[in-house]
This record gives structure tokens, C-alpha cells and sequence, in this order.
């Protein structure tokens, strides 16, 4: 199951029991206030843009501290300038993930 899917049908406070982490510890990884998560935890419609972190950061456990602009420059010259190299680099690191 891909993990735009594992978020949809997973609510946020499972993944945060699933991860072991308290509100406070969850929530401030993306930015999000105790509060804000909590509300979010008891079913407020949370904004597509937190949905999203929540996935990174929580789904697929990318540290989003480290990623600089130059790093996503870099992608997006890629896609579009050197779309062929960047399936191929893509490809690679997909399989390089999956053997780890």
C-alpha cells in the first residue's frame, strides 16, 4: 500500500500511538502546536498542506529539517531538463530503499 493511501485511511492519532510519541513530540515535528494536533486528533478537517508533512515526516520518515532549496531546485531541474536521468536515478534509489 503506497503511503498516500496509508494516510487516508489512517487517522493521525494512530499513526502518533503507533510511533509512541505524545502530542507535544508528533505535532511539533511539522510545525503544528499541541493544540492544533489535538484538534485535528478529534476529527477537524486538517488542511491538505499539514496532511502532507504529516505523510513525510511521519509516513515516510523524512527528516524534512535536513532539505535545503538547492536539494529540491535540483529535482525539479531534473524532471523537467533531464527527465530520461531523472527515472533512472529515481528507479535506482526506489530499489536501493527496498534492499535496505
Amino acid at each position: 500500500m503506497n503511503s498516500a493511501k496509508f494516510l487516508d485511511k489512517t487517522e493521525p492519532r494512530e499513526i502518533r500511538r503507533k510511533l509512541g510519541l505524545n502530542q507535544q513530540q508528533f505535532w511539533s515535528k511539522i510545525g503544528v502546536t499541541q493544540s492544533g494536533g489535538s484538534r485535528y486528533e478529534s476529527g477537524r478537517n486538517m488542511p491538505k498542506p499539514v496532511r502532507e508533512l504529516l505523510r513525510l515526516v511521519h509516513v515516510e520518515q523524512i527528516d524534512i529539517q535536513r532539505i535545503k532549496r538547492e536539494d529540491v531546485d535540483l529535482v525539479e531541474y531534473l524532471k523537467s531538463a533531464e527527465a530520461e536521468l531523472y527515472k533512472t536515478l529515481k528507479k535506482s534509489a526506489k530499489s536501493k530503499r527496498k534492499a535496505a
